[in-house]
């Protein structure tokens, strides 16, 4: 597992959003949750990516479908950071994290450095484990796609004013030999975002066209998403977040490979159970091998 600056100890991950602004699960997901199907404190929750301003996007919850499509072997979405702005999860949601109970990873997006700042000293007033940088959302046309100095300025800027431990989520589209460099000392982990449609189907045209395209992921995005992660890993010291999980023995393959860390994204749009599943056979595979080493 991945030990941050503040002693959280980082091995299970849920990708942005895949559990709500608050890490304890979407309405449709609370039955699994009492259920004890999906169990939310097995993870480092990352909640749903928020903006200094509520952003429309493209997401009506009366008909997700209309940007949000299962595939098989994953999803595309084109949500397009639909969110309400971080002064209501300051106000609804914040006040309600107990990180002991259900640890919660803040995620902040913005183009400009100085709404990130901001955002970052507002997230300091709450009790997450980790406050991740979003600067790879596949359903924006911005700067943080492009502009691998915007990127580095980002992170050094909310490294600066946050006092929780930096992640900072990268996309395969990114520059990585000029970015990553430059965030030793400044990110504590790396993630990585689902995949834009067009590098996954080039030629293809995608059912979010007119919304952007969207971003693959789940187990169609591995063929992307893993060697990137790789490729990260080879170039630097700063631990990687294996993306992309589908099923419980790519834990087992990324493990090989030398990642410490599994994020779980799509998944629990299709199989909302599975990634407590994995998590928890991991867990005990993980506690009988050391119990056999000792």
């Amino acid at each position: 597992m991945i030990t941050l600056s503040n002693g959280f100890q980082l091995e299970h991950m849920t990708a942005s959003g895949a559990l709500g602004y608050d890490g304890k699960g979407w309405p449709w997901e609370w039955p699994l949750r009492l259920a004890g199907l999906i169990d939310p404190s097995l993870f480092a929750n990352v909640m749903k990516t928020v903006t200094l301003r509520p952003k429309k996007g493209n997401l009506r919850w009366l008909h997700p479908w209309t940007c949000v499509r299962p595939m098989q072997g994953g999803a595309v979405n084109a949500v397009g950071l639909t969110n309400p702005g971080i002064d209501w999860w300051t106000e609804k949601v914040g006040p309600k994290v107990d990180s002991k109970k259900v640890p919660l990873v803040g995620s902040i997006y913005c183009e400009q450095v100085a709404g990130l700042t901001l955002m970052a000293r507002i997230m300091n007033d709450f009790g997450l484990v980790a406050l991740e940088l979003n600067a790879s959302c596949p359903n924006t046309n911005g700067d943080l796609l492009s502009n691998t100095d915007l990127v580095v300025r980002s992170a050094e800027a909310v490294r600066t004013v946050s006092r929780h431990p930096l992640l900072v989520k990268l996309s395969v589209v990114h520059d990585a030999k000029t970015i990553v460099p430059r965030l030793k000392g400044i990110a504590e982990a790396l993630a990585i975002n689902s995949v834009p449609w067009r590098i996954v189907f080039p030629g293809c045209k995608s059912p979010f066209a007119k919304k952007g395209g969207g971003g693959v992921s789940g187990r169609i995005a591995q063929p992307f998403t893993w060697p990137f992660a790789l490729e990260l890993q080879s170039m630097t010291d700063i631990p990687v977040i294996a993306p992309s999980i589908w099923d419980f023995g790519d834990i087992a393959k990324l493990r090989a490979e030398g990642f410490k860390a599994f994020s779980f994204g799509s998944v629990f749009l299709c199989h909302p159970w599975f990634p407590t599943h994995c998590a928890r056979k991991d867990r005990k595979e993980n506690r009988n091998e050391c119990a056999q080493n000792h």
